[in-house]
């Protein structure tokens, strides 16, 4: 892939848009890591803490980059992504376990240890977007960085009032996963000549995920109704 070639400029796009789809869960790690700050000390932990995120997430997404090239972890990889996919979908988005700090390093330690944690459907996300590229990584996630920490409230919001952004998100995801499946050299004789098993390949994938995010949304609605009280308490 050429620099700044249309190309380059998809990619780059596609993974900026990964990496907002998937930065509900590290806002809700900030803001939770530094509630019980100062008012005047929580915007200083919010960005030494994502700025100490960030630096271990691209030094992470790079090592995975050059991973990907070890025979059969570009089909691992994107089999979990699949995975990342369901559960942008599915999950209930439950972050219990996020102590609140009331100084400022604790605050920013637990920022940088609890994004790492929760960090890995990003790692393997942009280094398959990416199409290990290495100049793309970066580009992305500094790009990304600054949406995050100031807009991540309210693009938040957007997936409260717009849910078919979740939906498309994940399939944003769900093809990055199965275009890394069909680039594995193990599994290119069955795919390199047959564009069309291909494309319908990732055509099933993508269907697949969304209809099982769907179904896991609709089950869950269905339990709430049913145990309203539990459903209140959460």
């Amino acid at each position: 892939m050429e620099l700044f070639s249309p190309a380059f400029f998809i990619a780059l796009i596609n993974i900026i848009f990964i990496d907002l789809i998937l930065a509900g869960d590290n806002a809700i790690v900030i803001g939770m890591a530094a509630r019980k700050l100062p008012v005047h000390i929580q915007k200083k932990a919010i960005l030494l803490g994502t700025a100490g995120a960030v630096v271990l997430r691209i030094a992470a997404t790079l090592i995975v980059v050059w991973l990907l090239k070890i025979p059969w972890l570009l089909a691992i990889g994107g089999a979990m992504l699949v995975y990342i996919a369901y559960k942008v979908l599915a999950d209930d988005g439950a972050h219990d376990t996020i102590d609140a700090k009331d100084s400022l390093w604790p605050a920013v330690r637990t920022i940088v240890i609890a994004d790492a944690a929760m960090g890995l459907d990003n790692v393997i996300a942009v280094a398959g977007a990416s199409k290990q590229h290495m100049t793309l990584v970066v580009l992305g996630l500094l790009i990304s960085v600054p949406i995050v920490i100031w807009g991540s409230t309210l693009f938040i919001k957007l997936l409260g009032r717009f849910p078919w952004i979740a939906y498309a998100g994940s399939a944003v995801l769900a093809y990055t996963a199965s275009h890394m499946i069909t680039e594995e050299p193990h599994l290119l004789p069955f795919f390199a000549d047959k564009p069309l098993l291909r494309y319908l390949f990732i055509a099933l994938i993508v269907i697949a995920v969304l209809w099982a995010g769907y179904s896991s949304r609709q089950r869950q609605r269905e339990q709430g109704d049913e145990h309203p009280s539990r459903a209140a308490t959460r």
